[in-house]
């Protein structure tokens, strides 16, 4: 007889063996990135955020399925990184769904909860496609139902939905052209298949596996920046599990909803307080120079589970700059996302309240968005992820805090971003605000130079490893052998459209000559044309440029 059911401690087995497998394969799922540019990171966000559930599920000691893979969800959707991070955190949430109940699971519950976990997936997307890791998704659950009804053997039901996961794996470059093009299947989709085929490893090997750290190649880049010790106004960063006690069973007098109680007393002795009930569970989290006052409030209400506190003050590097998080409160507030430090001063320059370093290859998760949106010190919050793989992310930073409105406005590049910053005026409403930012991203366009990682044929152009890629608002328009030529090619394509302010801000392989030459150049053919120069120090990216 076969593996027929599984309990907790097998299924925090498995999810251990799913994450080491995409973490081992990062380098790997990020080459297949469509675009042939050095910043491919859909292998970095997956493998970060189920590291992240991983890592939940390590905590706790349930031996039930619905407390680990409820666990795995917490963990994958505050962890949640990019874009395909954020997509298979809804597949660890409705995995989780699928499973609520359940100390075991057979193979045809398992089947339930993959169908569960597809459903929640293709619901967090605005314009599902098909080609995709939803597509993956669907078809590991459709498997699994086809397989689970007529095989008790868990192990037999997760080698059939690997098998027919591969099969469609293998067709997604027939559903999206953009992947035939480019000679490659979905990163994403191929980063499921990975987790499941871990996950069969796991099931095969006698005894407990280690969670594999992250592979340094993954991380690379993700120092995110420093801040001044003596800033930080409370040491001690305090999270824990409030397992919350039926009201009638608890001690006399202790009558207040749990929740509310501990929002309104938490930020007496602290800040970046963050209270979330659910299904029975408080999640706290708050800075403070008194842990055990917040531990001993907590009590009241249940017992405590997985506690961690950490010293602010003994680490050295931290995601944001918090420079303005002593300011006086306003009425609106503006968080960004940007990469390099020279992009990060132009923004604290501009009046934005909180940076976080970050971007392509080195994604923000939801927990760290969500965590700079508590530092700003105002009722309203506008967040400005400035990339297209960091707007569902900070989406689902914003449901997490609680007390405050959070706007996310979908800009796509930096110089969006900035024109959204100086669009930002104190003395308008907030939707007269968000109006004039959308308005002022949408005149903007923005020209990007790199370097090509591989070979490639994409877009109707040949492009060998080395060329400079002159991307167009998120489209190769050109391809030249070397960087100046790349960028006045790039500036020529964008001001034949129009415009008459250029912006260049130069970083990794620029310096600041090769930008007064190119400056000098559109000087000399396009007189009427202003032109800025800023030292943006982003990483991959030669020259970014923006018209208006």
């Amino acid at each position: 007889m076969g593996l027929i059911s599984i309990d907790g401690n097998l299924l925090v087995k498995l999810i251990i063996g799913g994450a080491n497998e995409v973490t081992k394969n990062t380098a790997a799922l990020n080459a297949l990135n469509v675009f042939p540019v050095p910043d491919g990171d859909t292998g970095t966000n997956m493998a970060h955020t189920v590291q992240a559930a991983a890592k939940e599920t390590v905590k706790q000691s349930s031996p039930k399925v619905s407390d680990v893979s409820k666990a795995a969800s917490n963990g994958a959707l505050r962890g949640a990184r990019g874009n395909s991070g954020v997509i298979l955190s809804q597949l660890f949430r409705g995995f989780a769904k699928g499973l609520e109940g359940k100390t075991t699971a057979t193979s045809t519950d398992l089947a339930e909860a993959l169908a569960k976990s597809s459903e929640m997936a293709y619901k967090a997307v605005m314009k599902p496609k098909e080609g995709t890791m939803l597509t993956i998704g669907r078809a590991a659950a459709e498997a699994a139902f086809e397989v689970a009804f007529d095989e008790e053997d868990i192990g037999e039901c997760l080698k059939f939905v690997i098998e027919r996961a591969d099969q469609m794996l293998a067709k997604t470059p027939d559903m999206l052209p953009v992947l035939k093009q480019a000679g490659v299947v979905d990163s994403g989709g191929m980063g499921i298949v990975m987790f499941l085929k871990g996950a069969m490893k796991a099931l095969e090997i006698q005894g407990d596996i280690e969670l594999l750290e992250q592979a340094p190649d993954s991380v690379e880049g993700t120092h995110l920046g420093t801040i001044n010790v003596d800033d930080i106004k409370f040491a001690y960063c305090t999270e824990f599990l409030v397992e919350l006690t039926p009201a009638d069973k608890r001690k006399p007098g202790i009558t207040q909803n749990a929740e509310e109680a501990l929002r309104e007393y938490l930020p007496t002795i602290g800040d970046s307080v963050v209270v979330i009930e659910d299904e029975g569970l408080v999640k706290v989290h708050v800075h403070t120079n008194h842990p055990g006052k917040a531990l001993e409030q907590s009590l009241k209400f249940g017992q405590l589970l997985n506690i961690k506190i950490d010293n602010m003050k003994q680490q050295h590097t931290e995601n944001f700059d918090f420079s303005k998080s002593t300011e006086p409160p306003k009425a609106l507030g503006v968080v960004v996302v940007v990469a390099g430090k020279g992009m990060a001063e132009l923004f604290k320059g501009l009046g934005a309240d909180v940076v976080i370093e970050g971007g392509q290859s080195m994604n923000p998760s939801a927990d760290d968005i969500s965590q700079a949106i508590e530092r700003v010190n105002a009722d309203h919050v506008i967040v400005l992820p400035n990339n297209k793989n960091i707007i569902l992310t900070a989406e689902q930073a914003g449901k997490f805090v609680q007390g405050k409105s959070v706007h996310v406005v979908p800009t796509l590049s930096i110089p969006q971003g900035v024109a959204c910053v100086v669009a930002n005026s104190d003395t308008i409403s907030l939707e007269e605000n968000l109006a004039g930012m959308k308005e002022a991203m949408e005149a903007v366009h923005s020209g990007q130079i790199t370097h090509a990682v591989r070979d490639t044929v994409l877009d109707g152009h040949e492009i060998k490893q080395g060329d400079f890629l002159c991307i167009y608002d998120g489209d190769i328009a050109l391809v030249e052998k070397d960087m100046q030529s790349a960028a006045t090619a790039l500036i020529d394509h964008m001001l034949a459209k129009g415009g008459d302010l250029v912006s260049i801000y130069h970083g990794e392989g620029a310096t600041a000559e090769s930008a007064e030459t190119l400056a000098e150049y559109i000087s000399e053919k396009y007189p009427m044309a202003e032109v800025e120069i800023y030292d943006g120090g982003q990483p991959l990216y030669s020259y970014v440029l923006s018209v208006e």
